[in-house]
């Protein structure tokens, strides 16, 4: 006798089709499980004994040979549980061999028979639909899994309640999908006191996408604006919400499946690993860089990361995803992020003129900001000097213009980037940061004097190739959020300031 479940294997936010496979043979009692199951899969064959045994039932006195096919494709987890037991109960006649038709599944077992929730459902259900099947998981699941689109869903407490359920002796009401949240109330840039450099620079990323760094001493209110920049952002699209939510659901994230419009902000300690920035470790989890994906990744105290680590930020940045390598395995996962990042510009904290000056400048400047690779400072489009506070700051009231402003100004800029997207026909590019291409050159409309001032800096020796490009693009922002429809060379002399770049021969206002 013989019965098949199908299940998944994750490889990062994808689900691939694995079938598990049970048959009952002569020879000793036994039950083997092959197919290239980690630890956590060879358990299964445990706990399916204790959940057998939590209901009463005795496994079969056969030599029980399960397969997890394709046999070559690595299976990790414990989400096997529930379709190894529900091929046995098959095979054993306890459940309706045809009842199984047309269900994935997906399920960790207890030793008393409940059914556990497990990490991935979303992605298990959306590639449940994607195969014309519906999707069996634990009824902690099961609000998550609802959220897989056009697809059923049976999520069940227990395998008794799945059991009778199959029987016509009871019946699982199908979940309903956990709530949406737009996410909590965002700190107010009304809060920031002076630094209105640095705020236009926060709100010229916002409404572009474009990384930035900023660069002060202590308590000049860097990390400040960097935690306000989520709410100049709007919030995820349809699309957007999806993608995010599944890279969450792969890492555990998903409590109670809430899922949240709010962008991600991700800002890990600067302690962090190069696994734990790009992704990888044991089982190869999405690192900071895929959670922050369609969001912002701040990372605080940049030149204290490990140079690996932020050497490891370069490809993501360029390419919008990562991909994890392993001797039997390539797991790719989604990394479209907005980098933000702050630092002092030395060691102590107070390089520069002024008091408390740091008494080895320029030297501790120097090797402190050289910690950063020019590789990587060359992708950050905005590098902001941020001054210390005065007493004369602190003392001036609230600005008239806080986030709701800023906000606006920023949605309505990226409103005519969505725009032009559309009409060059790169919906999958619709911000200025993300533009490349016949797209890049069809949406400048670059000014003679504009142009010639990009020349100019370029043959100073100040740009890059990359440079250049990134240059267009940020200077293509500034004029979206003056509503322009040419690029000027009043837009194109801001974004070389912010570059900290002043071509040969330029105005000394310019220049500083």
């Amino acid at each position: 006798m013989a019965a098949k479940v199908v299940t998944v294997a994750f490889q990062g936010v994808d689900a691939r089709r694995v079938d598990v496979e049970v048959q009952l043979v002569g020879g000793d009692p036994a039950f083997i499980l092959v197919g290239l199951g980690d630890k956590a899969v060879g358990e299964s064959r445990e706990r399916v004994r204790a959940a057998f045994a939590g209901l009463g039932l005795a496994m079969p006195p056969k030599r029980i040979i399960c397969n997890l096919a394709p046999a070559d494709l690595p299976k990790e987890g414990s989400h096997y549980d529930l379709p190894i037991a529900l091929a046995v109960m098959a095979v054993m006649g306890i459940v309706p061999p045809d009842a199984l038709m047309g269900w994935a599944a997906v399920g960790e077992l207890s030793l008393d028979g409940r059914i556990v929730g497990v990490t991935g459902a979303l992605p298990a259900a959306v590639a449940a639909a994607g195969l014309g099947l519906g999707l069996i998981c634990p009824e902690a699941s099961g609000a998550e899994a609802a959220w897989g689109g056009d697809v059923r869903i049976l999520a069940a407490p227990s395998l008794i309640a799945l059991v009778n359920h199959f029987r016509g002796t009871q019946v699982l009401s199908p979940p309903r999908p956990g709530p949406l949240v737009e996410g909590g109330p965002a700190p107010d840039l009304r809060e920031v006191k002076g630094q209105e450099n640095a705020k236009r620079a926060l709100e010229i990323a916002a409404a572009g996408g474009h990384n930035l760094c900023f660069l002060g001493p202590p308590g000049s209110g860097k990390s400040m604006m960097a935690a306000r920049l989520p709410g100049l952002l709007p919030p995820l699209t349809p699309e957007e919400l999806l993608a995010t939510s599944m890279i969450h659901s792969v890492a555990g994230l998903l409590a109670r499946g809430e899922l949240t419009r709010a962008r991600p902000f991700r800002s890990p300690h600067h302690s962090a690993s190069m696994a734990a920035l790009t992704g990888g470790g044991l089982k190869a989890k999405p690192g900071e860089v895929s959670l922050a994906h369609n969001g912002v990744l701040f990372l605080d105290e940049l030149p204290e990361f490990s140079a690996q680590a932020l050497d490891s930020l370069r490809q993501p940045l360029e390419t919008g995803e990562v991909v994890v390598a392993r001797a039997n395995a390539h797991v790719r996962y989604p990394a479209r992020f907005q980098l933000v990042a702050a630092m002092n510009p030395c060691r102590c904290g107070h390089g520069g003129p002024g008091k408390g000056a740091c008494g080895r400048a320029p030297r501790c400047q120097t090797d402190y900001q050289g910690r950063i690779s020019g590789p990587l400072m060359d992708r950050i489009d905005l590098q902001v000097e941020v001054p210390a506070v005065t007493a004369a700051d602190l003392a001036l009231p609230a600005p008239a213009e806080g986030t709701a402003e800023a906000a606006a100004r920023v949605a309505a800029a990226r409103t005519l980037q969505a725009e032009r997207a559309a009409a060059a026909g790169a919906e999958s590019q619709p911000l200025n940061a993300q533009a490349e291409g016949e797209r890049l050159e069809a949406m400048l409309g670059l000014d003679a004097p504009a142009r010639t001032l990009l020349s100019r800096a370029a043959e100073a020796g100040g740009l890059t190739a990359r440079g250049w490009t990134r240059t267009l693009r940020l200077a293509r922002t500034i004029a979206d959020l003056e509503g322009a429809d040419a690029v000027r060379r009043v837009h194109v002399a801001e974004a070389l300031v912010y570059r900290r770049v002043a071509p040969a021969g330029a105005h000394p206002a310019f220049a500083g």
